[in-house]
This record gives structure tokens, sequence and C-alpha cells, in this order.
């Protein structure tokens, strides 16, 4: 069985129009312990931001609807979501392309074709930046608001075993076996509490379980 990490706790969202490449990619980072969600282009991908925060973004450039660079604009005009790493992954790799995707908002331009092994890196170097800076807003003068819930949320003996095992990092088929129990009745336990709690996915559940002392 594969080692579980940090990375199983962490939602990425991968925005391409190539089906092939979004097999690949997916069934690659999956592989590597991340969760992964997609969408064909920068429309659908806003409509899934309506209900999903994932932990970091990977963005094709060129898409039909609304392309990369629009898309990427609109998630730093809004604060909600603004401060996800967001990686483009572009066929242009002119240095006027990579220079107009950074200034656009993206953290990170990678070329095609490039190594999975290279991608992976950027992602992991990505999501430790983000986790820095989230540290020294902590630290500083400014503290993160506390995660907010309805006051009468009730959780059922279960939900209470499935989040602090969400709150301790493990991935849903780890918790499966942990509890004797299918990975998709797991899902359905984390599903039933970010509706009960309003929250919008496993990370803001676990800091949420943290700081109720819930882990």
């Amino acid at each position: 069985m594969k080692e579980t990490t940090a990375k199983d706790n962490k939602r990425l969202l991968l925005i391409d129009d190539d089906p092939n490449l979004i097999l690949l990619v997916k069934d690659y980072l999956e592989f590597r312990g991340y969760e992964v969600i997609t969408a064909e282009n920068g429309r659908e991908a806003l409509q899934i931001l309506e209900q999903e925060i994932p932990d970091m973004i990977i963005c094709d450039v060129m898409m039909p609807e609304m392309d990369g660079y629009t898309f990427v604009n609109n998630v730093r005009q809004d604060e909600r979501i603004s401060w996800i790493p967001v990686l483009f992954l572009s066929a242009k790799g002119q240095s006027q392309d990579r220079v107009k995707g950074l200034n656009t908002g993206a953290d990170v331009y990678m070329v095609r074709p490039f190594e999975p092994e290279e991608l992976v890196a950027q992602v992991e170097a990505s999501l430790k930046q983000a986790y820095r800076r989230t540290q020294q807003t902590n630290n500083g003068s400014e503290i993160a608001p506390k995660i907010q819930v309805p006051f009468d949320v009730h959780l059922t003996q279960t939900e209470l075993k499935v989040v602090q095992f969400v709150a301790r990092g493990l991935a849903n088929r780890d918790i499966a076996e942990e509890l004797n129990v299918s990975q998709r009745t797991v899902e359905s336990h984390v599903s039933n509490m970010l509706g009960k709690t309003g929250l919008h996915n496993r990370t803001e559940l676990a800091r949420w379980a943290i700081e109720n002392q819930m882990a």
C-alpha cells in the first residue's frame, strides 16, 4: 500500500479541454496521493469554485468558452479564492507567453510536453509556499479567522470518527480501512458533514475539527 502523506488531504482543480491530457494528469496526481477534480474550461471551473475551494489550480491557457487568462483574472479578483496557487500548463513556450502568464496571476508556468515528476515537484513547491504564507499571516498581525459553522451542528458517532481521521490527514480509502467500511461510505459521511457545516472541502473540515478539539 502507498504510504499516506500530507498530500492525501490536498485537493487540486485540473482544467483542460483535452480529455486525454486530463486523464493522464489526473491519474498520475491521484497515484501520487492527491484528490483531483476536473473542468473542461474556465467557465465550468468558476462554477465548480462556487461550491469547492481546492488547495491548488492547474490550468490550460488556450481553452474554448473561457481561456486561462480570463479565468485567472476572475480568480484573483475574488477575495474568497484569490489566494489559491495557480499553475499554467501551455504549449506556448516563448518568453513573452511565460511573462504574460505570470503577469496575469499564475504562480507557475509550465510548457508542454513536460515530465510528470516535474509537474508533481512544481505542485508540491507551490503548496509549500502557500502554506508558508499562511503561517506568516497567522504569526503576524493578521489572524486567520476561525472557521464558522452553524452552532447547532450535530455529528453522529461515526461522523465524529471520520472527521478525526480527516483532521489527521488520512485519505478516504485509508479511513475506510480503519473503520472496515467501503470508501463510498466514507465519502458519503464526508459529504454529509460538509452539508451540515456549510464548509467547502476536506481542508476546512479538518481545520474546524482541530479548532474545536475534536481531533
